[in-house]
């Protein structure tokens, strides 16, 4: 018969520090408990990983798509530099019929007219007849309130261009302080009569 040696002192002591024969079942829940941590943590992990790769993906089509916004940006806003262009700008206004403007006169807060004006030269676009009235010409005048009486009323005539009022005279100012000229516009157009 085989017998296990008697420790004494030291080793006695670390003997009784290590459980024995009868505890050695309790290892194997907590075996399990590991196992089941580390295969959780590998899951996780390969979740996680997936999840970083499908918003990299979306992250770069988006940096796609904003890069392709940029450029039709771009593009639209040389498209507008082009079209307000002076030169474009004053093409535009002779296909439409109009003439470079004369000398414009200015109104003083007071009602004094500072500056000559002058009429538009009528060139090329003199004999330009628009399809389309001005916004003024289409203002009737208010007639008198209806009459209380039934009788029949003839009807309105049709709204007439209005006619353009006479050249106003230069006054000068009344002031004494005489007040700076306003900048001059390079070019101006007017529709001619």
């Amino acid at each position: 018969m085989s017998r296990k040696p008697e420790l004494r002192g030291r080793a006695a002591r670390l003997a009784r520090l290590f459980p024995s024969g009868a505890r050695q079942a309790a290892r194997a829940p907590f075996v399990l408990l590991v196992v089941l941590l580390l295969g959780g943590g590998l899951i996780g992990l390969l979740v996680l990983n997936s999840a970083l790769s499908e918003g990299a993906f979306r992250l770069d089509d988006l940096q796609k798509e904003t890069k392709s916004l940029t450029d039709e940006e771009q593009s639209l806003q040389r498209d507008i530099d082009a079209y307000s262009a002076p030169d474009a700008l004053q093409r535009r206004a002779q296909e439409l019929g109009m003439v470079p403007g004369g000398d414009p006169a200015f109104l003083n807060p007071d009602g004094t007219v500072r500056g000559a004006p002058s009429p538009a030269a009528g060139g090329q676009g003199a004999a330009y007849n628009p399809l389309i009235l001005a916004p003024e010409a289409l203002v009737t005048e208010p007639g008198p309130p209806p009459a209380a009486d039934p009788t029949p009323t003839t009807p309105a005539p049709e709204a007439t261009p209005a006619t353009p009022a006479p050249e106003a005279t230069p006054a000068t100012p009344t002031s004494a302080a005489t007040p700076t000229e306003p900048p001059q516009p390079a070019a101006t157009y007017a529709v001619p009569q």
